[in-house]
């Protein structure tokens, strides 16, 4: 079995670098710290750090270990909060920040659901799409729509949205349907201003990945404008499923090339630490998780 402590200390070594910075983090010596290390490598029969005069670096077992062991680290951390508040009351102000378009649609009607069954709990929700600082604007949790594998913030991922190349009948009636992706630099788009590749639409496809530079008609950072265009034939859209799924359900929008993939996205609730969560920010993204075990968009 684990030894916790040592599992822990590990965890500080790889945090910190060295095993000078995990004893002043843990408040252990080092000789303490490496002792669990050694016996850590030891009971599992496997190296876990490369160790040389200038530097550490985790090997490929140390690696794979790593990974489990923070994911065993959060979950007890997440025992002792828990445990911790059992039978606390969720009271008080949660800030929340979410994507405009995702709000409206999709967290709106939940609100009220939430509230009413968490009475002592108000919400000062602000919608926008840029990325806001949790702490230093005073977030107690947000909803974001990224690939969260580089981010320092804590998350849940909720659901997941995929990004949908698509045109009305209508405007394909009249340019022509595009069936390769470097078709769509002759095309008329509507681009999303913070799309993260910017005007560099990117798709994995039959022969692999596959890049094109596109000529936006309209930019805009509002995915409801360019839904709208899309929906008068003005254009090429590359939007994420739970915008467009009604659209693509009923006709009106057209899914193109479905062959060339773009990304799928997590949908995360993202609060800045797990230590002593508030009962209100536990119960939120509970509620959340819940909330979006079948989610629309994905209904059909």
């Amino acid at each position: 079995m684990l030894d916790l402590q040592q599992v822990s200390s590990f965890l500080a070594v790889v945090r910190a670098g060295s095993f000078v910075g995990a004893a002043e983090a843990t408040g252990l010596s080092k000789a303490a710290v490496s002792r669990h290390v050694a016996e850590l490598e030891e009971s599992l029969g496997v190296r876990l750090l490369h160790r040389t005069t200038r530097r550490l670096s985790l090997t490929d077992d140390g690696q794979r270990f790593h990974a489990r062991a923070n994911e065993l680290a959060a979950a007890m951390e997440e025992l002792e909060a828990e445990t911790a508040s059992r039978g606390g009351e969720a009271m008080g102000l949660l800030r929340i920040n979410a994507p405009t378009t995702f709000g409206n649609l999709h967290l709106a009607p939940l609100w009220p659901r939430f509230t009413a069954a968490n009475p002592k709990v108000s919400l000062d929700i602000t919608l926008n799409d840029r990325l806001v600082d949790l702490v230093d604007e005073g977030y107690d949790l947000a909803i974001r729509i990224t690939n969260m594998a580089s981010s320092q913030l804590v998350s849940r991922q909720l659901a997941t949205t995929r990004i949908v190349l698509c045109a009305s009948p209508g405007y394909l009636a009249l340019h022509g349907t595009p069936t390769q992706p470097q078709e769509l630099a002759k095309h008329q788009v509507l681009a999303y201003r913070y799309w993260s590749g910017g005007d560099d639409w990117r798709f994995d496809g039959p022969g692999g990945a596959v890049t094109v530079r596109v000529n936006p008609r309209i930019r805009t950072n509002s995915g409801d404008t360019c839904r709208a265009a899309a929906l008068e034939d003005q254009g090429i859209v590359l939007q994420p499923d739970f915008l467009v799924g009604d659209d693509l359900n009923r006709g009106t929008l057209v899914e193109l090339m479905p062959q060339y993939r773009s990304v799928e996205l997590g949908i995360h609730a993202v609060y800045p630490s797990r230590k002593h969560l508030p009962m209100k920010t536990r119960r939120l993204v509970d509620f959340l998780v819940q909330s979006f075990e079948r989610p629309a968009w994905q209904a059909h």
